[in-house]
């Protein structure tokens, strides 16, 4: 016998089991097949470890079996190390926002989140908000964002202006820090008071994300041990400069990126 994970519970089954008999003992009428993250055709013999999904196109699974559904074209093991995770995230604007559904998408277990302003209009060129959610505060409307993409994300959110005096409060015992502010002062002081207080923990900044230029040029930089700036560190938004989606989600999805393979890998 070997044990595999089927719609991620453990199952025993014999040696050289071929993956339509297994549909068959488990009773799935499935007409999609993942056999550790990957899609397969034909009829595979499984191995122990494996870990095997089966679905129908188009219908919704029962709830025990969404989560593990959601993380299905994951390799083995990794979801394991996103869900067991806390990464904050200082800022809900542009990055942030991004930041925040990218890592909620891949499973990450626990998001902690603060920004002090509200959905505005000219937020909605690049951030991640519904005309519907203008006016709400930041951290409320993403909070329910994340919950409709994963409500298997757990989400502490906090409305405050976020200061070199209370940030070690609000993201006391995240794994990996995430800075998303624009203005550089703010990137500054939370730079420093991270660096020089918190330096085991991975800090991810962002620096030059303006305008349409090449995209390219967006790029991660590692500028000490354990202290990261993505970005090409010259572009500021300014007149003819604007702040546009895609370069700044370029940035974002690098800063979600990087932490999640930091977590991944260890935190080394």
């Amino acid at each position: 016998m070997i044990s595999i994970k089927v719609n991620g519970k453990k199952r025993r089954v014999p040696k050289a089991t071929r993956l339509s008999a297994l549909k068959t003992k488990a009773l799935i009428d499935a007409d999609v097949a993942l056999v550790n993250g990957f899609s397969v055709s034909g009829d595979p013999v499984l191995s122990g470890g494996d870990e095997v999904f089966l679905f129908r196109r188009g219908e919704r699974p029962s709830d025990g079996e969404m989560e593990a559904l959601m993380a299905s074209r994951h390799t083995p093991g990794v979801h394991a190390s996103l869900r067991a995770a806390t990464i904050g995230i200082a800022g809900l604007g542009g990055l942030g926002s991004t930041v925040s559904l990218a890592l909620a998408r891949i499973g990450v277990g626990r998001l902690v989140i603060a920004d002090f302003d509200v959905v505005e209009p000219t937020n909605l060129n690049r951030q991640q908000y519904t005309v519907d959610q203008l006016g709400l505060k930041k951290t409320d409307a993403m909070a329910a964002n994340i919950a409709a993409a994963n409500p298997f994300v757990h989400v502490e959110s906090t409305y405050i202006e976020i200061t070199d005096k209370n940030a070690l409060d609000i993201f006391a015992g995240v794994d990996v820090m995430i800075e998303a502010f624009d203005a550089p002062a703010a990137k500054a002081d939370l730079a420093r008071v991270f660096r020089s207080k918190r330096p085991g923990t991975p800090y991810i900044g962002a620096s030059g994300v303006a305008g349409l230029g090449n995209g390219e040029s967006i790029r991660i930089h590692k500028l000490g041990k354990n202290f990261y700036v993505v970005g090409d560190m010259e572009s500021a938004a300014a007149p003819r400069l604007g702040l546009m989606a895609p370069r700044v989600w370029l940035a974002a999805c690098a800063q979600a990126n990087l932490a999640a393979q930091l977590i991944t890998e260890g935190l080394k």
